[in-house]
């Protein structure tokens, strides 16, 4: 992590009293950083670049750099103020300020393991928020035809995030699976259907893969079903396999859930699980999400079955470890998004619903009321652990 910490300084204060009080904020945080007192030419290089209010009558020393320091970076001010030498009231005057003028900030205050555990946060979405900004993703085909409210606006995710968005023709992919060489599987599976099949999911892999590698990818999303009647089977191994590589690999065409699976990729290292909720209880918080389809680094161990819609080709059925999880959601013009935690109690095997099935109990109950009320679409991305918080953090910056 590369922390700077610079300050601004009152001159009516006594400058040894100042010191000491510098110090002991300073070294009281658990992070590594670089101090780099009132030397601002650094400033903006950094992963997260903190100014140290040390006192009050600091309000117009800021105002004063302020003109510099926009210069130098575009990224939310970090304010940090102890609670001494009327650092906290300057830190609100300045903030105050910088909102009025619709800039974004935060002050850092309070007990040294909280600050700590924040600007870790911080770090973490900064870090998230540059790689966003250098992402090429694709879209595969078109949105599927029942996919009517999960669209996006290409130049507008482009401005907002800096993410590229293309569009690859449904006929390149299938003319690769065409041209893929037929291997022996490397899996088995128990149903004789599935083993003959996994052949052909190979060749959408590698057609997929080769894809990826020639437009430079992080990641797509794929019209799937066009593949049950062209190469008649389907591309859920293909995307389980792809999201563990480190590649955001999303289904239907969905570029909302793609932008999602993006950002949950970027923050935690991990694509998430794009599921439909198949059915929600008000009353006990909990939802049933599933698809045919999970990143196969998100498992403890996974079947192999059919297609749960067609009954063909290769589906995958997840077994995640039970415990804390996060459901995530983007709007497709990003001004919308849902967060809420959770906890998976089971795991299920339903013939009746795609294959992993996953059922999460939401940790406030009436969250639940949004599937029914106020959805954004139907897919949603379930992500490992508690990680709400660093969500809104990264939600914050972004508007």
């Amino acid at each position: 992590m590369d922390i700077a910490i610079f300050s601004i300084v009152s001159e009516l204060h006594d400058s040894k009293a100042v010191e000491t009080v510098t110090q002991e904020t300073l070294s009281s945080l658990s992070v590594d950083y670089t101090f780099y007192g009132n030397d601002f030419q650094t400033y903006g290089l950094h992963d997260i670049d903190i100014i140290m209010v040390c006192t009050g009558g600091t309000e117009g020393v800021f105002k004063r750099l302020l003109p510099m320091l926009r210069k130098k970076s575009q990224k939310p001010f970090y304010l940090l103020a102890s609670n001494k030498s009327n650092a906290l009231p300057a830190s609100m005057e300045i903030l105050s300020y910088l909102q009025t003028n619709g800039l974004q900030g935060e002050i850092l205050h309070g007990q040294p393991h909280y600050i700590s555990s924040r600007v870790k946060q911080l770090v973490q979405v900064s870090k998230a928020m540059q790689r966003i900004r250098q992402t090429r993703l694709a879209v595969i085909g078109q949105p599927s035809d029942w996919l009517i409210a999960s669209h996006a606006d290409y130049a507008l995710v482009r401005e907002k995030l800096g993410v590229t968005l293309l569009d690859i023709p449904m006929s390149e992919l299938i003319a690769l699976v065409n041209a893929s060489p037929m291997e022996e599987p490397s899996l088995t599976a128990d149903n004789p259907s599935v083993q003959e099949a996994l052949p052909g999911a190979q060749r959408i892999y590698t057609a997929l893969k080769t894809l990826v590698e020639k437009y430079q990818l992080d990641g797509f999303t794929l019209r799937c079903f066009d593949l049950l009647d062209a190469v008649h089977n389907t591309g859920c191994l293909a995307l389980a396999k792809l999201n563990a590589e480190g590649y955001v690999a999303g289904c239907e065409g969905d570029v909302p859930t793609l932008l999602t699976m993006m950002v949950a990729r970027a923050l935690f290292g991990c694509s998430g699980f794009q599921a439909n909720p198949a059915s929600v209880n008000v009353e006990t918080g909990e939802i049933l999400f599933a698809h045919c389809t999970i990143p196969l680094n998100m498992v403890q161990r996974y079947e192999l079955d059919t297609h749960y819609e067609s009954g063909i080709g290769v589906g995958i059925r997840g077994y995640m470890q039970e415990g804390p999880v996060t459901v995530f959601k983007l709007s497709g013009d990003l001004s919308r998004s849902f967060v809420a935690e959770g906890k998976l109690i089971r795991n299920q095997s339903e013939p009746d619903l795609c294959r992993t099935q996953q059922v999460i109990r939401l940790a406030d109950a009436a969250d639940a009321q949004y599937f029914l009320q106020n959805p954004i679409g139907n897919h949603h991305v379930v992500i490992p652990g508690h990680v709400k918080d660093v969500i809104g953090v990264w939600w914050n910056n972004l508007n």
